[in-house]
């Protein structure tokens, strides 16, 4: 436990880049592991300030929050930034962001648009990074100190030894060789145990790494790219489908403001993809918006891997700490069990 608060003190400072006189503003719940690493351990343990805000998402209310309060560095989670873009940069325009200094994002991958945003809206980058209620901490970030590369999770924090491995556990140098995304243990805040669960702990430590059980890549320059969950992947007509990459695709449309992806069973190809969409205030679902998100996915991820059906709904299931639901999503599809919907976030 101590530990795991020398690694929130340390992620704090150098990958939150936490001062003194900071004013900061988690958005995360905090019965959530992010709320309580990040809302309370990381930000107390350096010394900082911070907002404890109870009310619902709303654009103008952040931003009045943020305007209020002088917030300076901000922590939230993609699904979040979304929704802001859905809003509109003019929104954020109207608000005095200036005491912002630095934007970070976390819970699932950051679609490279959702940084693209950030610089138009706050004239700032947003700093995605990844770690698991597993590790306990951040493990890969993308620093103040160092280039965003716009989809990347960024780099591993100094001590941790992550890699992309194949099949038999070994190390997959080639760069953007895809495979999964491993950790040697011994980190300060590994987790102990799954409660009442030991041997699905022990299958997660295979071969001398920690197993993700997230699929990812990385470049030549040490930076790890998200591809998707390992249970995640579409097998459509042999070929394997990421659900992320289809969902990036969709939410470049200026029409669509978020994204959820699945496969759904089909005789002859095994799995066809399927995608949900909400689509951004003022834009309504019409045949030529249809005909035309159709095209744009065809030219950007080719015939094989676009939606073979494109849906367009309210609101898309997601967790209270923003991750899309797709399991839900592919249980309502097909009329199946809903399964255990405790986490699901509120209407």
């Amino acid at each position: 436990l101590h530990n795991t608060v020398v690694r929130h003190y340390a992620t704090g400072k150098y990958v939150m880049d936490f001062r003194k006189d900071d004013i900061y503003w988690c958005t995360a719940d905090p019965g959530w592991v992010t709320g309580t690493s990040y809302g309370m351990f990381a930000p107390w343990s350096n010394g900082v300030t911070q907002v404890i805000d109870e009310g619902g998402f709303g654009a103008r209310r952040w931003y009045e929050t943020i305007t209020r309060f002088k917030v300076t560095v901000w922590y939230t989670a993609p699904t979040a930034i979304r929704l802001l873009m859905r809003s509109g940069a003019d929104t954020a325009r109207e608000h005095d962001l200036s005491s912002l200094r630095y934007v970070m994002s976390v819970g699932e991958p950051l679609n490279p648009e959702g940084v693209v945003w950030g610089l138009d809206a706050f004239d700032l980058p947003i700093h995605d990074n990844w770690w698991q209620t597993e590790t306990g901490a951040i493990m890969i970030a993308n620093y103040p100190s160092m280039p965003i590369r716009p989809g990347s999770m960024g780099r591993p924090f100094p001590g941790i030894h992550a890699a992309i491995i194949d099949d038999e556990g070994n190390e997959m140098t080639e760069p953007m060789a895809e495979g999964q995304l491993a950790v040697r243990p011994g980190w300060p805040s590994m987790f102990r145990t799954y409660w009442n669960d030991q041997e699905r702990y022990d299958s997660r430590f295979q071969m001398g790494w920690y197993l993700t059980g997230d699929k990812a890549k990385r470049d030549a320059d040490g930076y790890f790219w998200f591809v998707g969950r390992d249970d995640d992947v579409i097998n459509t007509a042999g070929h394997l489908v990421s659900p992320f990459e289809v969902e990036s695709a969709l939410i470049e449309h200026e029409a669509v403001a978020e994204a959820g992806v699945i496969g759904k069973p089909d005789d002859l190809a095994m799995e066809v993809v399927k995608a949900f969409v909400t689509l951004n205030e003022g834009r309504e679902e019409t045949r030529e918006l249809m005909r035309d998100l159709n095209r744009h996915c065809r030219e950007r991820l080719g015939p094989a891997v676009a939606p073979r059906e494109i849906q367009v709904i309210e609101i898309l299931p997601k967790t209270r700490s923003g991750k899309i639901m797709r399991r839900l999503l592919k249980a309502r599809e097909l009329g199946l069990p809903e399964g255990d919907t405790s986490t699901l976030e509120d209407d």
